[in-house]
């Protein structure tokens, strides 16, 4: 009996799931908040658009991802990169079913964003959200707009998805964001 209890009792704590430090940039709608909400199984119900930043611990179950959600107003993006500094992936989420404009504003900052010091080097998964709606573009249209076209800069992940269910979207960041931020 004492072997027993001493085998489901005095175990002790179980180790600790390494942390990795995301940050999650796109426009104002693209759905950052409403992505990380269901990772997080959260109520879906009144969600606003972040002002400023927020941040959320997504956990798995080989690792915990801290994701810091930056805000994706015209007036807050221009301090995005003040939030960069220890990041280990990004996400960059954009609206698939945006206007001609709004997507270009979303490839120029998604450029920027791919060349800045602090994250040209880091594993990167674009998602391309609101697949949903009916304007929505395909990732094979948006990539014949040159949507993701890098610049010839070493790059440790160039993932481009469509996510429609947040297991898939739990899959793909624990593959692409996770697994190559161990390697490193």
């Amino acid at each position: 009996i004492l072997q027993c209890f001493k085998a489901l009792c005095c175990k002790g704590p179980p180790p600790p799931r390494p942390e990795y430090d995301l940050v999650c940039i796109g426009l104002t709608g693209s759905g950052k908040t409403s992505l990380l909400s269901q990772l997080c199984s959260e109520s879906q119900e009144n969600i606003v658009s972040t002002t400023g930043f927020s941040i959320k611990a997504v956990p798995f179950q080989n690792a915990v991802l801290n994701v810091k959600e930056l805000g994706g107003a015209d007036t807050i993006r221009k301090y995005w990169s003040r939030y960069y500094q220890g990041s280990q992936g990004v996400i960059f989420v954009l609206d698939s079913a945006s206007s001609e404009d709004d997507l270009e504003t979303a490839r120029n900052e998604l450029h920027s964003a791919l060349q800045h010091p602090q994250l040209c080097t880091l594993p990167f998964l674009i998602l391309a959200n609101h697949q949903d709606k009916p304007a929505a573009r395909s990732v094979q249209e948006m990539k014949m707009k040159q949507m993701f076209k890098y610049m010839g800069f070493p790059r440790t992940g160039e993932f481009i998805s469509s996510v429609t269910d947040v297991q898939s979207l739990s899959i793909q960041l624990q593959y692409e964001i996770v697994l190559p931020s161990m390697d490193m």
